[in-house]
């Protein structure tokens, strides 16, 4: 791993750091930028910027060895929150033109280092503003490409098809309820995931807990006369506690949430087929819960031996048809594009294997090295595929999906992404996942239970947002779940009623 170190001339604002640091690392594997110019005589690059500022406009040119950039902003008739927003797009604008002319690099999402693409775009549509307007500045202000555009269009419009009333949605919530045990943690994962049979808190007190949560927030809603549009079950992985573990924890929520029959989406993450048993699979559709996850990731042996998934193969395909045989009829399946040891020859492999079960559903993740992951603190252990690799297997993974049928519906992105990709999600016809969409445009409040969930409150008027996130080890969270849950309701009384509530 080589640090490059970059020296900004021309700049004083540090607020432009980060901006600039996070476009750096979309070239180069690992980047310092700074903005002293004591530090000239370390730099490995030195970008130099001019500003022109007037009261109605933002001029900034820039300059890399013989490479030279430039970019205009209108600051005319904009508030100061507004004009340092401009103005950070213009400047993002010319490093991000000169890194690529200076590498050869293109950056097919161009400036936007968010996660959330397509929630720009709906922004900008729901505001009135006309389709190729908005295509033009998210060409020419942002320099995201047009495949990229087409692809923000395309989910935005599925989107708004399978949720019609998506922007209205904000006086509703959805529930999110964690489950923080695998039967082991893979190399690449950050969530919230203990060993089902370590020593890190006993399930038995993290599920008093959760019920605890459950209970407190449906008598809420109840009294508060609040809907829920989706409740999906996520971890970890929500089918490593027993079946009858499972069986209590569905009558909990039957009983303590407000009219589950008018719920539109039930989802229970099963991803590890090595946790689903035919008994668990019964309780699942006594509850007539029928969209579930089961995830390959890849389907090379060697593969999952390495990312440190227990299960084989062979597994994942017997798993997958005895839901089959208990009524799943929504199952959505993981891949990932870019794992240790992987290229075009095993993904291609991958995708034929899928082809054999085609689940109604298709997410096509782009690996990222998290931070906190075993995976990124031992990156000389897990070799993976170059950015040109990785950028075939994704056009493989987009054209497998339109040939075979599948619509994408929704679309992240993460810091170091390989290629500087994204993770799509795909579905046949009537198949998406509501809460996916929900989650990823932030249009209304989802209320986390449960061990590392995350609340994300919405306000229903403004979109101002606020998160509360839970403990993400048992021992905590057993520990603290009743403050947890009063401090949620405080939350959700001032949120949607302007309700003070003293502590």
């Amino acid at each position: 791993m080589i640090l490059l170190k970059i020296v900004i001339q021309g700049l004083t604002d540090d607020r432009y750091e980060r901006p600039l640091s996070l476009i750096s690392d979309l070239f180069f594997e690992e980047t310092e930028v700074s903005f002293t110019e004591n530090k000239l005589n370390e730099a490995d690059l030195v970008v130099t910027f001019t500003i022109m500022e007037e009261a109605e406009s933002f001029i900034v040119k820039g300059e890399l060895n013989n490479y030279t950039a430039s970019h205009e902003k209108d600051l005319a008739h904009s508030i100061e929150k507004e004009r340092f927003k401009r103005k950070k797009q213009a400047v993002s604008y010319v490093y991000l033109t000169l890194l690529q002319e200076y590498t050869g690099i293109i950056q097919k999402w161009g400036i936007l280092t968010g996660i959330r693409p397509t929630k720009l775009l709906h922004s900008k549509l729901h505001n009135g503003e006309a389709k190729e307007k908005v295509h033009q500045q998210l060409r020419e202000d942002y320099l995201i490409t047009d495949e990229k555009i087409a692809l923000m269009q395309e989910i935005v419009e599925r989107q708004l098809s399978v949720v019609p009333d998506l922007y209205e949605l904000g006086k509703e919530v959805s529930i999110y309820i964690g489950i923080p045990f695998c039967p082991t943690k893979c190399a690449y994962c950050t969530f919230p995931a203990y060993a089902i049979n370590g020593k890190q808190g006993k399930v038995d007190s993290f599920l008093g807990g959760l019920h605890h949560e459950i209970k407190e927030i449906g008598t809420w809603l109840k009294e508060k006369g609040i809907k829920i549009t989706t409740v999906y079950y996520g971890g970890g992985t929500p089918t490593s506690i027993t079946a009858q573990e499972m069986d209590m924890l569905y009558e909990e929520m039957y009983q303590a949430f407000p009219d589950m029959d008018q719920v539109r989406e039930v989802t229970v993450e099963a991803g590890r087929p090595d946790t689903i048993t035919p008994e668990k699979l019964e309780v699942l559709k006594k509850w007539n819960i029928d969209r579930i996850s089961i995830n390959p990731q890849s389907y090379t042996q060697e593969t999952l031996k390495a990312i440190g998934r227990h299960h084989t193969v062979e597994e994942t395909i017997d798993k997958f048809h005895l839901a089959r045989e208990f009524g799943m009829n929504n199952i959505n399946m993981d891949l990932i594009i870019g794992l240790p040891g992987e290229g075009v020859e095993e993904f291609d492999h991958t995708l034929k294997e899928t082809e054999k079960l085609m689940p109604e559903s298709l997410t096509v993740h782009t690996l990222s090295f998290k931070r906190a992951s075993e995976m990124t603190q031992n990156k000389r252990k897990y070799k993976v595929a170059d950015r040109n690799e990785i950028s075939k297997m994704m056009d493989m993974a987009t054209e497998w999906t339109r040939e075979h049928d599948y619509v994408p519906y929704y679309l992240y992105r993460q810091k170091n992404i390989l290629g500087n990709l994204e993770n799509v999600g795909y579905s046949l016809p009537g198949q998406d996942s509501i809460y996916n969409i929900m989650i990823m445009e932030e249009k209304q409040t989802i209320i986390g239970l449960g061990c590392g969930a995350s609340s994300k409150f919405v306000h229903p008027s403004t979109g101002k947002i606020t998160r509360f996130a839970n403990p993400k080890d048992p021992k905590s969270y057993n520990d603290g779940f009743l403050h947890y849950t009063e401090e949620k309701i405080r939350i959700l009384d001032e949120l949607f009623f302007g309700e003070v509530v003293e502590k």
